[in-house]
């Protein structure tokens, strides 16, 4: 067995993840696979021991790429996270995951201006050079796919189940024809592994992970968007929503984290805004575009700013956070909020600098 083929297996033993595989190597003289060896709960998703052989013939055989972080092919970005995945597989051009891009996320219960909005955002980026990713799921994601394909650029979608148990269903002709014009659809759970409402969570951290910032563009108080959303936080991306109407259900999360201090967009321009100050590689923009000063050059330009306000649910969760850090399960009993509202806090917390986020979903304070 090689290191590479040791990942793989790894990858398909569930409840096991980078962190936990490099503390195994360690104690086997850096040796992945000699971890294995010595790991003694070899069970896949069925019951079953890897038989990491086959998985590796299946993928070939179904043309899926299986991309290590010991491959080239490893999207640099996801080597900054917590967690990076120890293998993702992908139909398609495993490079898009590697080019500088943008998440636009949201609701699958999406309004037509939703819609309109992700359409047109990701054929701008893609106009201006940026690859546009997504979770390939109905409404907002689905729209984002589409409108980077009309604007003549790279889009890849990340499933939240294995590339051979596709969900939607109806975003089937979709991810295909996103493969066939040079894009890709990846996944990092092993074949037959089927998405479960343990799945999208995990695979919303790659979405942010491989993004140079995310834009909410129209999702619910309750919804995976603010988890997708408190994982790009949690990995220093900048967060960034579209403002909707105060009536509308759908536009109520976007507003609660503009209002505790995500980025309000309402343009390309005001996105590429927010990631040209952070030192985000840049694609070189149109050339019959000139180049004007933006609002976030001399926002970056002030030398003091005033310190942050917080809201009185604020307070709450930085008092329930311990000395050392707690996990967002512990925080989330003591400050008694749901997690859905508890990570959009955390967001804004994250963003105005007084917490950051752990491996092992803990959150410490930052004084």
């Amino acid at each position: 067995m090689t290191e590479r083929e040791a990942r793989i297996a790894f990858n398909m033993i569930p409840a096991i993840g980078s962190v936990t595989v490099a503390r195994l190597a360690a104690e086997a003289d850096g040796s992945v696979a000699e971890a294995y060896e010595r790991y003694p709960d070899k069970l896949d998703w069925e019951g079953k021991p890897p038989d990491w052989e086959r998985e590796i013939a299946r993928a070939e055989k179904m043309k899926i790429a299986i991309v290590t972080e010991l491959d080239e092919a490893y999207p640099p970005l996801l080597r900054e996270i917590a967690s990076p995945p120890l293998a993702i597989y992908v139909a398609g051009d495993p490079a898009v995951l590697s080019k500088a891009g943008v998440a636009l996320v949201g609701t699958r219960a999406a309004t037509a201006y939703g819609r309109d909005t992700a359409e047109r955002f990701a054929a701008g980026l893609v106009q201006r050079g940026w690859a546009v990713f997504s979770g390939l799921a109905a409404g907002i994601d689905a729209a984002a796919h589409r409108g980077a394909l009309l604007g003549g650029g790279a889009t890849a979608g990340i499933l939240g189940g294995a590339l051979d148990c596709f969900y939607p269903n109806e975003n089937r002709a979709l991810a295909r024809e996103m493969v066939e014009r040079g894009g890709c659809v990846a996944s990092e759970f092993p074949l037959g592994r089927r998405p479960d409402p343990q799945t999208f969570p995990q695979r919303n951290r790659l979405v942010s992970g491989i993004s140079h910032g995310v834009v909410a563009v129209e999702c619910p108080q309750r919804s995976g968007t603010l988890i997708t959303c408190a994982r790009a936080a949690e990995q220093g991306r900048p967060v960034m929503a579209v403002p909707g109407r105060i009536d509308w259900k759908t536009a109520s999360g976007c507003n609660a984290l503009i209002r505790d201090g995500a980025r309000l967009v309402t343009s390309v321009d005001d996105i590429l805004e927010e990631l040209t100050p952070l030192g985000r590689e840049m694609p070189p923009p149109a050339a019959s575009r000139p180049t004007k000063p933006t609002r976030s050059r001399e926002r970056a330009a002030k030398t003091s700013s005033p310190s942050p306000s917080f809201t009185v649910e604020e307070a709450v969760v930085m008092r329930e956070i311990p000395h050392g850090g707690a996990t967002l399960d512990a925080v989330s009993r003591a400050a008694k909020l749901p997690m859905a509202r508890l990570n959009t806090l955390l967001v804004s917390l994250r963003l105005k600098g007084r917490v950051k986020f752990l491996p092992g979903n803990r959150v410490v304070a930052v004084s």
